[in-house]
């Protein structure tokens, strides 16, 4: 078998979660294991389009995992997660928050190529070990910054201390490291509270037959 398969992954599942039901699912309808794999995962509160390969399709996964892609955001201000996140420990800045208008005087420093510094809880690997699991034993994690772009950064609601975006982004591209500098650059901190992934290249979430994924 070959098939590309598309999945809205609710919140609260993890992306390997996704592939393990989808491979489980398919193995039964195949009578046999069925290979599958991902083409970049999502992180567990967050919501949207993820792209798996079964079977022969699996061979296809490098020239789907470097794309581009386009995300859906909600950026709580005034409040800093450790990992910033909804998963993480919430702390309330005290800070003043932001008008609008200072906020859309921020945002162009956001636009184009720029510096970015993955979190320490992320699947990166260093030293071979996944960068969440040092962070998990307490373990400084010091994570390079790496060159990311960013299209485009649409504001598409301010309700304080909510900011909703629309963001498209070169792979590699964190949308809560993005989110808490958004806060840093304002004075005030942020994380971000909900995500959700609706485009990977030119596959939208709207567009597409999507795989149902049963409890």
């Amino acid at each position: 078998m070959e098939e590309i398969i598309f999945v809205d992954k609710p919140a609260g599942m993890t992306s390997f979660g996704a592939v393990a039901r989808v491979r489980r699912i398919l193995s039964q309808r195949e009578g046999h294991k069925v290979k599958v794999g991902h083409t970049g995962t999502l992180d567990p509160f967050a919501t949207g389009l993820l792209i798996l390969l079964a079977g022969k399709a699996t061979k296809k996964a490098p020239e789907l995992t470097k794309k581009d892609k386009v995300y859906e955001a909600t950026i709580r201000l005034g409040e800093t997660s450790t990992t910033g996140d909804p998963e993480g420990e919430i702390t309330n800045t005290g800070a003043k928050l932001p008008s609008r208008a200072e906020i859309e005087a921020i945002i162009p420093q956001f636009i184009g190529k720029i510096e970015q510094r993955p979190p320490a809880f992320s699947a990166i690997k260093i030293n071979g070990q996944r960068a969440y699991k040092l962070a998990r034993k307490g373990e400084a994690v010091d994570i390079p910054t790496r060159t990311v772009e960013i299209y485009s950064l649409d504001i598409l609601d301010y309700t304080a201390p909510e900011l909703k975006i629309r963001t498209h982004v070169s792979s590699g591209t964190y949308i809560r490291t993005l989110a808490e500098d958004i806060g840093k650059a304002l004075g005030c901190g942020a994380y971000c509270s909900e995500l959700r992934r609706t485009q990977i290249a030119d596959y939208k979430l709207v567009e597409l037959p999507l795989f149902d994924l049963p409890d």
